[in-house]
């Protein structure tokens, strides 16, 4: 099983990025802050505008080192990509099925029965674990109404149906969301999905996490040989990851709003870790970042038994596992794409 290495997060604005042999150098205002080895890194983050030197980019991209840029405020700007990986068979393939309406619907159910399975096992822990701080009741209905999808999308075979059983789901999901906040409840109080930009701070929260968790999922496919742009479920666009936010969609119940329902409900992340801007998009602070990213690091190699597999793994190497098996199910080993349901 592959290992879980570290991933570097840089936060300043100004820090370049450059390569000393076999080191990445962090430098700002033209002196050197930090060394890194690479072999240690099996990825870098870069929330800086000066970026990285071509050098550095070429041997990441080597080694097989993902490295990434957004912008100071979270926005993806781009990945460094070298040559492909796996074989041009695999790619082939993919592209075939994405290509087919009929053979797309069969993989796309397939995230999307992982993500309504996911999600009511949410609402479910929840009334499990504290069923004196929760409305039982609402989760409960709302539990049950997601059971009753579950067989209704495991039958759909048309793309446009596929969409609205997961649309009323991620609704009756969401419903639900803000009676998990249990601290901080007035500060962070959800009342529903809001993207671009975030206008609450629960929102702010969401939409960082899955932009991680995206890029996760990004690297994972092409360290598995498939191309993250050619998806399933999300059709093809310029500039979108298609394949990556297909292979997200299952885990964003356990992984990213778990996650951020533990950053606000363990006080991670509190009202001063926030900030609003003049356009009502309400961003994190470079403190919030830092405290967000931290959490995120060790949330990631926290140790899970996987369903399928049933071996135990870090939280961090769940988007390689399941890239790998989409890739074998691809190849013809496997006979179903076998989500990630979270038990």
């Amino acid at each position: 099983m592959r290992q879980l290495l570290n991933t570097l997060y840089i936060l300043s604005e100004d820090s370049y990025l450059t390569l000393d042999g076999e080191t990445v150098v962090i430098n700002r205002a033209q002196a050197e802050l930090a060394r890194i080895p690479l072999h240690t890194l099996e990825g870098i983050v870069c929330f800086s505008y000066a970026g990285a030197s071509p050098a550095l980019m070429g041997k990441c991209a080597r080694l097989g080192v993902d490295l990434s840029f957004f912008s100071p405020r979270g926005q993806f700007l781009a990945r460094t990509v070298g040559e492909e990986r796996g074989n041009v068979l695999l790619r082939q393939t993919q592209y075939r099925i994405a290509d087919s309406e009929y053979a797309s619907c069969q993989y796309a159910r397939c995230f999307i029965l992982g993500k309504v399975y996911n999600a009511r096992w949410v609402l479910e822990r929840a009334t499990r674990d504290h069923p004196q701080r929760v409305p039982v009741e609402q989760l409960k209905r709302a539990s049950a109404q997601l059971a009753a999808a579950l067989p209704l999308i495991e039958q759909c075979e048309t793309p446009d149906q596929l969409l609205g059983l997961e649309g009323e789901a991620a609704q009756r999901y969401f419903d639900c969301f803000d009676s998990l906040i249990l601290q901080q409840h007035e500060a962070f109080r959800f009342h529903g999905r809001s993207r671009r930009p975030p206008l609450d701070n629960a929102n702010a929260l969401l939409s960082f996490a899955y932009t991680l968790l995206a890029r996760d999922c990004a690297a994972a496919l092409q360290s598995v040989g498939l191309d993250p742009y050619v998806g399933f479920l999300h059709r093809p666009r310029p500039g979108r990851q298609s394949l990556a936010l297909d292979l997200m969609e299952e885990l964003r119940a356990v992984y990213a709003d778990r996650f951020v329902l533990s950053c606000i409900n363990q006080k991670i992340l509190s009202p001063k870790h926030m900030q609003t801007q003049e356009n009502g998009a309400v961003l994190l602070t470079d403190d919030g970042r830092k405290a967000f990213l931290s959490a995120w690091q060790n949330k990631k190699k926290e140790q899970i038994t996987h369903p399928f597999l049933k071996e135990k793994l870090p939280w961090g190497l769940v988007p390689y596992v399941q890239a790998l098996l989409l890739a074998r199910t691809l190849r013809g080993d496997l006979e179903i794409y076998p989500p990630f349901f979270w038990k």
